[in-house]
């Protein structure tokens, strides 16, 4: 038994057609399956959509969130509410192709992998932009983690022991591609066609996607704590530079003063200890939301299934 699980926000349109698309497919791959369907505080019909999928449907889980907490926290809302011997987690629009779903559940059983790995070999119809600010994203969470995770997505099989793994992780502020790493297991890796969205349009903005990447990054390493150390570095051995070339100045030359260096001296330095206090802040902030011990999410509705 494979649990489906999907984050659903404003999907109210499309998300009853894509469900019965996801479970035609996987009836005729005789999978058995159930759907645990989170609701993450959608503004138009979603939960109404979700609830008719729950009368006509059986093994439905439908849960509402009491608010919009993010697409981390709805996949933490559905991962921690899963049933079944593994899960397999794909976006509601049907950008992640669900006719890849049977030949995961083969390399799950036939072959013993924990964690079957969906990776984009094609990125579909992303702008340039958003395909560049992409590799920026990944190539700095490599060179700041040491794991590659290019083209990686958030689509993906786990068993249950991979699941009850990342379960035991207590962070409040999750990366679910880079924890689900974390925690190991044997995995495999599925390449896979980005696919037309279904219908609508994405919810991400380029300022939801850099907050989600700065998120990332200062919720799984604190290496960028360490660009302070450097930046103090570089700015010692430029003060040095500059005493020695304000020495031979004074001895050698006519040390005229320079209202330009001195201006511009201001500015990098300036610059300089705004960056560090902003990284500093960053994860001052992270500090703080974890020790709240807030939860992740809350949930104001549940319908669980109908079991036949």
């Amino acid at each position: 038994m494979i649990s489906v699980i999907m984050p659903v926000f404003n999907e109210g349109p499309y998300i009853y057609d894509n469900v019965c698309k996801v479970k035609s497919i996987l009836d005729d791959a005789h999978i058995p399956h159930r759907f645990c369907l989170v609701d993450d505080g959608s503004k138009d019909n979603t939960w109404a959509e979700l609830c008719r999928l729950n009368d006509d449907l059986p093994n439905i889980d439908a849960i509402r969130l009491s608010r919009n907490f993010g697409k981390e926290c709805a996949l933490c809302a559905g991962l921690e509410n899963a049933k079944g011997d593994a899960v397999v987690v794909m976006d509601a629009d049907l950008q992640h192709p669900p006719e890849v779903i049977p030949e995961m559940v083969r390399l799950w059983q036939e072959e013993g992998y924990d964690v079957v790995e969906g990776i984009k070999s094609d990125r579909g119809k992303e702008s340039f932009s958003s395909k560049l600010t992409a590799l920026i994203f990944y190539r700095a969470f490599k060179r700041t983690t040491g794991m590659k995770m290019t083209n990686a997505s958030d689509f993906k099989l786990m068993n249950r022991a991979a699941l009850e793994a990342w379960k035991q992780l207590p962070e409040y502020n999750t990366f679910f591609r880079g924890l689900s790493a974390w925690v190991g297991f044997k995995r495999c890796e599925l390449p896979f066609k980005v696919a037309p969205r279904s219908g609508g349009a994405t919810k991400w903005t380029f300022g939801k996607l850099m907050k989600l990447a700065l998120d990332s990054i200062t919720a799984y390493t604190n290496a960028p704590l360490h660009i302070i150390l450097w930046i103090g570095i570089l700015m010692a051995i430029a003060a040095v530079i500059l005493a020695i070339q304000t020495l031979v100045r004074f001895l050698f030359y006519d040390a005229a003063a320079g209202f330009p260096t001195v201006i511009l001296l201001q500015l990098f330095i300036g610059s300089c200890i705004m960056i560090s206090l902003s990284i500093l802040g960053l994860y001052v902030a992270r500090i703080y939301d974890e020790v709240k011990r807030r939860p992740r999410y809350l949930i104001s509705e549940k319908r669980d299934d109908r079991l036949p």
